[in-house]
């Protein structure tokens, strides 16, 4: 009588031995990559206002015939600060061809540098006190992102980061997998179905 109660037992309990695949589907998301992906966001945007300051002043620049110098160095803010918002997207293309900004701490450095440029040379902005204003904004926000970058890469966080992405990835494609077999599955199971009956 024991012997049937823990068969009885056992096959009560295979359903939940083998859950549903929906069930063993359902994961939670990282929180670690969601906020590393917002504060990407937050500095991709950071960096995009420090283009449109150093485009309005080099426009000023170059309009008033006062400080040539001036526009071309807001040019190359420009160039340099398009990279690090391309950086922040994380594409391969980008990373292959510099791998310096593959790593945090490089990327930190470039963001502060890009927020340095933007600062430079305020005194000519006295008359436009909104210009200065969204000019100090800007660089004061990226040169804070890019501390944070610095600091996190001297403590491997970008390492950290790429680890967990990259078992993210590979469990994903697992679930793919899955997915795919399943279906496969499902499909022979028709095929087979209308021979037995």
């Amino acid at each position: 009588m024991e012997g049937e109660s823990s068969r009885g037992g056992d096959t009560d309990a295979d359903p939940t031995r083998h859950p549903p695949a929906a069930a063993a589907r359902v994961r939670r998301a990282d929180t670690f990559l969601i906020c590393c992906r917002g504060f990407s966001v937050i500095t991709s945007l950071a960096a995009i206002l420090c283009i449109a300051v150093n485009v309005i002043s080099a426009v000023h620049s170059f309009r008033n015939a006062s400080d040539i110098f001036d526009g071309i160095f807001r040019c190359y803010a420009v160039i340099i600060a398009v990279f690090v918002v391309v950086a922040e997207t994380e594409w391969e293309f980008v990373t292959k061809f510099s791998k310096i900004l593959e790593y945090w701490a490089g990327r930190g450095m470039l963001q502060i540098f890009v927020a340095v440029m933007t600062r430079a040379y305020p005194e000519y902005l006295k008359d436009h006190q909104e210009l200065f204003l969204l000019q100090s904004i800007a660089s004061y926000l990226l040169i804070a992102c890019g501390v944070v970058y610095v600091f996190s890469g001297i403590f491997c966080i970008g390492m950290v980061k790429r680890a967990r992405q990259k078992k993210e990835l590979t469990r994903e494609q697992a679930a793919k997998d899955l997915e795919e077999l399943e279906r496969r599955r499902e499909e022979l199971e028709s095929l087979l179905i209308p021979d037995h009956v």
